[in-house]
């Protein structure tokens, strides 16, 4: 059984209600049903949701642990948390898989979101999609999984 780490950062806990015109008007746990829907049989979706630095890299050093793969979504952490950067790094140096995704296009926004101090360590990324986003993360992760 593979159990896939699906980890959020800030403010994502505020889905559904928070800038629907940005992130549309689901919740996580809408996501986890279509993550859930989406999954093979033996992959298994561990959504989690925080809005704490310090647990977000703790579930990071539990993906090395446990060798799980990990669709990450690091919210306002991908624009400045080297210490996220330093445990997504752990995590793919170790083989690992981490796939940075992102509901919007970071890239259509803000200047200040054009930069991600994570994305140069993960093993890639997807972004623009909406929840469709995660799914492709989770294609991802299955098509590399060994069988």
């Amino acid at each position: 059984m593979t159990n896939v780490l699906v980890l959020n950062g800030p403010n994502l806990g505020r889905l559904g209600s928070r800038e629907p015109d940005v992130y549309g008007n689901q919740d996580l746990p809408a996501l986890t049903k279509l993550l859930e829907a989406d999954a093979p049989s033996g992959v298994s979706i561990d959504l989690r949701q925080t809005d704490d630095e310090a647990e977000l890299i703790g579930w990071l050093h539990e993906a090395v642990d446990t060798d799980s793969p990990v669709i990450l979504n690091p919210a306002a952490f991908t624009h400045y948390s080297y210490a996220l950067r330093d445990a997504v790094a752990l995590v793919t140096k170790s083989g690992g898989t981490v796939i940075e995704v992102h509901i919007s296009n970071p890239h259509a926004r803000e200047e200040f979101r054009h930069n991600s101090v994570v994305s140069g360590v993960a093993t890639g990324v997807i972004a623009g999609f909406g929840f469709e986003s995660y799914l492709l993360a989770l294609g991802a992760i299955v098509r590399r999984s060994p069988k």
